[in-house]
């Protein structure tokens, strides 16, 4: 059981991630849509705060500027990575999200990749590559999901 939160660049594979984790019966919410953002970026703090309140398992992703007040809350925060090619070609292909195909917005992205990218790197407790299938990516944060034995001989004691 694990709070988790999953953050990168754009192109990084967050929503495919958080895609496969709920096919998988994970609990996954992408703070990208659905209404969990304000105007000026950030997340909706109180429906954040009932979320996590709520859940003692769920992944939640989510765009930069909304994260950096709740990294404490999160049990790991996985930085999903790859190198900028990869990150642009993958933005120019997508479908569902318009964002990266305009030159500017790849230029903005670039930008980010080389100023923020080593901030949530710093944060991260998780690095995973992106390049690598998507299943193993998936396997790995689902192992963080697991109970640890220490936490498991906890719960029996009580």
């Amino acid at each position: 059981m694990a709070r988790i939160l999953v953050t990168g660049m754009s192109g990084a594979g967050k929503s495919s991630v958080l895609d496969a984790l709920r096919a998988r019966g994970h609990h996954a919410v992408d703070t990208d849509y659905d209404g969990w953002t304000q105007p000026d970026g950030t997340w909706d703090e109180p429906r954040m705060e009932r979320l996590l309140a709520a859940n003692d398992d769920v992944v939640v992703s989510g765009t930069v500027d909304n994260q950096g007040r709740f990294y404490d809350r999160f049990d790991h925060v996985v930085l999903l990575s790859a190198p900028l090619p990869v990150l642009l070609d993958r933005v120019r292909r997508r479908r569902a999200n318009p964002y990266g195909r305009t030159a500017a917005q790849r230029a903005e992205i670039a930008g980010y990749v080389s100023t923020v990218e080593p901030l949530l790197r710093r944060g991260a407790t998780r690095e995973l590559d992106t390049r690598r299938p998507l299943a193993d990516v998936v396997g790995e944060i689902e192992r963080l999901l697991q109970p640890t034995e220490e936490l498991l001989r906890d719960r029996h004691r009580d």
